[in-house]
């Protein structure tokens, strides 16, 4: 993640200067801001590579913010990550939904960081190299045009911590099926590793 430039807002000091300092021993320049004011602030003059967002801030909360920056065309395209206490599967839905790109729920460790925030970058590189696209909508629709619907169902297995076992037993096919059709999502996803196409599970929900 060497050189990518990450906006932090998150209104809990101890949480910002953590999250600023895992990204920071990654190799990546970090703006922080304690709330949506001081984020529209720094976004005038600076555009991120990726934005982490709290959500429950005074002031201007996360998905103010997130509405007001879709609305500008500088910063509507800005990769955007919600990370938040708030973790059910309707707030997760509720905020993909609304175009955020990635949920990340507290408590989280350091690997959970880096894995979304690598993750993103990753998929951003990606379809700009295959469709020079990055919008939710237009993820789902490179989606559809590269990877079957039984792909799909394994890669939606893989993002919930199915094992290759419980994936094939769930679809009736053999493991060794189940390891060709992963072998062929991480080639089509560009995806290194098992964390990296578990990302791309948030997306294919949309499929």
């Amino acid at each position: 993640m060497t050189a990518h430039t990450i906006l932090v807002i998150e209104d809990d000091p101890a949480y910002r200067d953590n999250m600023e300092l895992i990204l920071r021993m990654e190799g990546c320049r970090v703006m922080t801001a304690a709330d949506g004011v001081g984020a529209l602030a720094l976004l005038q003059e600076n555009s991120p590579d990726l934005i982490l967002c709290d959500i429950m801030m005074p002031g201007m909360d996360g998905r103010t913010l997130f509405e007001r920056l879709k609305q500008e065309r500088q910063t509507a395209e800005i990769p955007f990550i919600f990370v938040t206490a708030l973790g059910g599967r309707e707030n997760i839905r509720s905020g993909m939904s609304s175009g955020a790109d990635d949920y990340l729920t507290k408590p989280f460790t350091a690997a959970e960081l880096i894995d979304a925030v690598r993750g993103r970058l990753q998929r951003i590189r990606t379809l700009r190299q295959k469709a020079g696209a990055v919008s939710v909508n237009q993820e789902i629709a490179w989606l559809r045009r590269t990877i079957s619907r039984r792909e799909c169902e394994v890669l939606l297995l893989v993002g919930r911590g199915a094992t290759s076992k419980q994936i094939a037993e769930q679809l009736g096919i053999s493991i060794r099926t189940v390891e060709s059709h992963r072998t062929h999502l991480m080639e089509k996803l560009d995806a290194t590793s098992a964390a990296a196409l578990a990302q791309w599970a948030n997306i294919a929900e949309g499929y």
